[in-house]
């Protein structure tokens, strides 16, 4: 009897990436191969900062590309391709965070030619107050913030409401 020999396993090579103009905010990123469900696209990588010393050193900066990672107390500083994902209230992807490191991943089958995006879900308290949304999707819910983020900002207005005194009218 024959012995088996067990091929290689065919990894799956990350997709070739191209930034370009976008439709949805100034540049973009998108899959020039198709990109299966499940597979990991990019790694959003860069040094990693405690969150206070991110505050301090990007105040002034309108824009920044810090994605938090773990309990919220650490962000990646990344500047590489991921830095070109925008946001979407329809994503093609979304992130994982495996041990310190965030990878973005299909969460649907991707065409080639299409705009990489996945969902911000800003959480930090200290951002603009908005963040509106300019995604276009059908379902944009406006803002790039997350839901929790929302609720925590509704009840915060809430007690702000609660807590100013009311003055009757005078004439």
């Amino acid at each position: 009897m024959p012995l088996r020999t067990k091929q290689p396993s065919k990894r799956r090579t990350p997709p070739r990436l191209l930034v370009q103009s976008s439709a949805i905010h100034a540049a973009g990123c998108i899959t020039l191969d198709p990109v299966r469900k499940g597979q990991r696209i990019l790694e959003y990588d860069g040094p990693h900062l405690a969150k206070g010393l991110a505050d301090i050193r990007y105040a002034e900066r309108i824009v920044t590309y810090l994605f938090g990672v773990g309990d919220g107390d650490e962000v990646i500083d990344g500047f590489g391709t991921g830095m070109f994902l925008n946001h979407s209230c329809a994503p093609n992807c979304e992130s994982e965070n495996i041990e310190g490191r965030v990878f973005v991943v299909a969460c649907r089958d991707i065409k080639a030619g299409e705009e990489l995006l996945y969902e911000y879900n800003l959480y930090d308290s200290d951002l603009a107050d908005t963040c509106d949304c300019y995604c276009g999707a059908p379902q944009c819910r406006g803002t790039m913030f997350s839901d929790l983020e929302l609720k925590r900002r509704a009840r915060a207005f809430a007690r702000q409401k609660a807590a100013k005194p009311t003055t009757a009218a005078t004439q």
